[in-house]
């Protein structure tokens, strides 16, 4: 652990937040009483979601959904298909479900209590620190990456992460000060976000710079560590774009449960571990026994934790059973990025 620091820490943070917070649609101004639907609608997109990506998707929200009231009484396929491109869709779920338990079991109010709010569907350790802290002023300490980043310089800690963030969430933790827990959680971001940045951090703009053991020994740009990223796994499928002389194309819904859940898309094979398959295999899981046309190309899309990379079928069919939508009107579905990708790969690639 880092040298022990000075007790002013906090106050002289906050004191350069009053100047430099950054102005984002969902914070309270100019002495405003916190709203906990924003907060909460803000932070479930904020996780693992950058802000400049995250402010349209919550200027939408927020003016087709202006209450939790209202977007508990949403149907979630709208919900799905406003949060589309956004990422993480289990997130959008969990958005509308929270909604919807506490209109109905918290009388249409968030509770105050990082316990009570931890309870809560889609939310989690980070999230009700943030809510309770944020919309409350609770005395949590908040912890995203970063607040890592800052306390390892700051501290001068050599650990990697994540060995070292159970360390770095303690340190965090001591520091949290007794009044304006709200704004110092918010503070802190705003640090990491704009000052104490990945690379190049402006250590000169820092309050905390002449207390910082990283900017002391010219180490900034080195910390925190980083154990080794393990390579993303492959994995390969093949999707079918069925379409009826009328314009109309077959999608179908994915399982509730899963990766991009409860989210519309065109047919197609599992996704399997490992390099393309034959196009027998492939064809073998088609939804109709047509000619299907391959398109040159693959459509190519990065999850969390692999790569996938579809080949892409087109046919003319003539079936009536399933869900059939105009190719026009597919913005409007609960359709998941690599899924947008598909159309865009049709249309530019397939001659009817």
């Amino acid at each position: 652990m880092g040298a022990s620091k000075p007790s002013n820490l906090p106050q002289r943070l906050l004191k350069w937040y009053d100047a430099h917070a950054r102005d984002l649609p969902w914070r309270s101004r100019g002495g405003e009483i916190p709203d906990p639907y924003a907060v909460w609608l803000s932070e479930v997109m904020l996780q693992q979601t950058r802000v400049a990506t995250v402010e349209p998707y919550y200027r939408k929200f927020l003016k087709r959904w202006p209450s939790l009231e209202s977007l508990a009484n949403a149907p979630l396929d709208d919900v799905l298909a406003m949060w589309a491109g956004l990422g993480y869709y289990t997130r959008a779920r969990k958005l509308h479900e929270c909604a919807r338990e506490v209109r109905e079991n918290h009388g249409g109010e968030f509770p105050r209590t990082y316990k009570e709010l931890l309870a809560l569907p889609g939310i989690g350790p980070y999230s009700a620190a943030a809510i309770s802290t944020i919309a409350f002023g609770a005395r949590e300490s908040v912890v995203d990456g970063n607040v890592l980043r800052v306390m390892a310089r700051l501290h001068g800690i050599q650990t990697p992460l994540p060995k070292a963030n159970k360390k770095l969430g303690e340190l965090a933790a001591l520091m949290v000060p007794s009044r304006r827990a709200g704004d110092y959680a918010q503070a802190l971001m705003d640090l990491g976000a704009t000052v104490c940045v990945p690379r190049k951090p402006g250590c000169s703009a820092c309050p905390w710079k002449r207390d910082c053991i990283a900017f002391a020994k010219g180490e900034a740009n080195l910390l925190p560590k980083r154990s080794a990223k393990p390579v993303r796994a492959i994995r390969s499928g093949a999707v079918f774009w069925a379409q009826r002389r009328d314009g109309s194309v077959l999608l179908r819904r994915r399982e509730a449960r899963g990766l991009l859940g409860g989210m519309m898309e065109f047919p197609g094979s599992e996704w399997r571990l490992g390099e393309q398959a034959r196009e027998e295999d492939w064809l073998a899981e088609a939804p109709f026994r047509v000619r299907w046309q391959r398109l040159a190309g693959e459509v190519s899309h990065g999850f969390t934790h692999f790569r996938l990379r579809l080949v892409v079928y087109a046919a003319i069919v003539s079936a009536r059973r399933g869900r059939w939508v105009d190719v026009d009107a597919l913005e409007a579905e609960a359709l998941p990025s690599v899924m947008r990708k598909v159309a865009r790969h049709v249309e530019r690639n397939w001659n009817r």
